[in-house]
């Protein structure tokens, strides 16, 4: 199967295999005005098997929930046809109104207009914490 290359764009590579919708899903990529293409249980020396998703254009995404959902993907922008800038995301430190906590005696329970903040607490579990009241994140 051959997936045109793109001259203006994103590609987001080493998702883990059946992760790709989610991240699809989270971004509101259907609802963008380019073309993007999804490849599901690409085969990769590294992986096993990935996922690939390529935007024909240059957007503004949160990598912050990129790093959440998935830590090993690898983001490349690409310009003029060319690799233009590589990122590889790890877990952020903290997440901000990605994630809700689910404590009833939380102050984010009562004061709505508060944000949602977690901080990592146990990087090799993947653990979040609520900062106002430590409830762990599920």
């Amino acid at each position: 199967m051959v997936i045109g290359q793109i001259t203006d764009g994103i590609v987001l590579d080493h998702i883990t295999a059946g992760r790709g919708m989610e991240i699809y899903q989270t971004l509101g990529l259907g609802s963008l005005g380019c073309t993007v293409a999804m490849i599901n249980n690409a085969e990769s020396t590294k992986m096993g098997r990935k996922d690939i998703i390529k935007i024909g254009k240059i957007i503004d995404l949160d990598f912050t929930v990129l790093g959440y959902i998935d830590p090993g993907i690898t983001v490349n922008v690409i310009r003029n046809g060319k690799l233009f800038k590589r990122d590889h995301l790890t877990l952020p430190e903290r997440l901000v109104n990605i994630l809700k906590c689910k404590n009833p005696r939380c102050i984010t329970s009562v004061e709505r207009e508060i944000d949602q903040i977690f901080r990592l607490t146990d990087t090799k579990n993947h653990t979040y914490r609520c900062v106002y009241c430590d409830s762990k994140a599920n």
